[in-house]
């Protein structure tokens, strides 16, 4: 089968940064199904692990963590799912990325498409919807009554707080303040439902002070942590829950400590990479998504369509993506055969 991979990490300038490979067509087992690959997303994971992790010398890395497709093949303990299902989801990095014609993948993190979307516009939610799930449901418990009800969210307009913002409203009552800089993305999370929006570029803590309702019991930083910690330890309520998704340099909880605030961390690979028990929650989840998308209640966060699926467009994407000024989520086509 064709796949777009790379022999060594580096910049995404270079001409062998992602080319065309040719790879065995995988065969599913066990609780594996074998996915025939329609769209992919890219993520910032993607560009991540193609910076700074090469293969095995004389391999390739295939990366792609975001995928609509159809069941092609079903392992002999698959029970949810068969040849012929529309999926979408977001796989296991500790496992082969879907930049690929085919794609196995366990079926306990692995959702039925949203019926009223294409499988361009489903391969935008997976992983993205899973992060903002865990971290507002399962990890900060929005949903757990508690004074303050309000949660900000820095990074408003990325893929993760695209679709947090989205799942605070319908699913929670708290009140949702988002963040974003330019007035494009002021108006995009406006438009995805936050109740309030400030402006990141400028001390936050002061603008959340201005509303007058208290102090936030929920923070969810989806980027640039380190630059917003002092402002998140100073407008963050006393025994408030703060959850983060990046990597910051250096994070110093002891500004946290004299309010209890517990410190929460999100990899939504987490329950894949170590097979845990409640690893199906992932397939929940997703199905659970996918009602809401057909309700009309959710939406997707795709906004840029690369077709096809080759070297050149993804190249574009992964730039895009480094570039810091992405909005939702960036997507190419099926991979052409050709």
């Amino acid at each position: 089968m064709k796949a777009i991979g790379y022999r060594n990490a580096g910049s995404i300038d270079r001409p062998d940064s992602l080319e065309f490979i040719d790879l065995p067509r995988p065969v599913a087992s066990g609780r594996d199904v074998l996915v025939e690959v329609e769209a992919i997303s890219v993520n910032p994971v993607d560009t991540k692990l193609r910076q700074g992790m090469s293969p095995v010398a004389g391999e390739y890395k295939v990366v792609g963590w975001d995928v609509a497709g159809r069941v092609v093949e079903a392992g002999e303990q698959v029970t949810s799912l068969k040849a012929g299902d529309d999926v979408y989801y977001a796989g296991s990095i500790a496992r082969p990325g879907a930049n690929s014609q085919f794609h196995l993948v366990d079926e306990r993190i692995v959702g039925h498409k949203p019926k009223t979307l294409s499988h361009a516009e489903a391969a935008a939610p997976p992983l993205t919807t899973i992060t903002a799930w865990e971290m507002l449901f399962d990890r900060l418990d929005i949903r757990r009554p508690v004074p303050g009800a309000a949660i900000v969210i820095v990074g408003g307009a990325g893929g993760v707080g695209s679709i947090a913002i989205q799942l605070a409203r319908v699913l929670s009552d708290v009140v949702v303040i988002a963040t974003a800089s330019r007035q494009e993305t002021k108006d995009w999370v406006a438009e995805l439902g936050a109740h309030h929006v400030i402006d990141h570029s400028k001390p936050i803590a002061e603008q959340v002070a201005a509303f007058g309702f208290g102090a936030p019991a929920f923070v969810f930083s989806t980027t640039e942590t380190d630059r917003h910690l002092d402002q998140i330890a100073e407008l963050i309520a006393p025994q408030g829950r703060f959850g983060l998704i990046d990597d910051p340099k250096a994070l110093s909880i002891q500004p946290f400590k004299r309010k209890s605030v517990s410190i929460h961390w999100e990899l939504m690979f987490t329950r894949s990479m170590f097979q845990t028990p409640d690893m199906d929650q992932q397939a929940k989840l997703l199905n659970e998504v996918a009602k809401l998308v057909d309700d009309g209640t959710v939406r997707t966060t795709l906004k840029k369509v690369l077709r096809p699926i080759d070297p050149a467009n993804l190249k574009q994407a992964h730039a895009l993506i480094e570039s810091g000024r992405s909005k939702g989520k960036n997507r190419a086509g099926r991979l052409l055969t050709e």
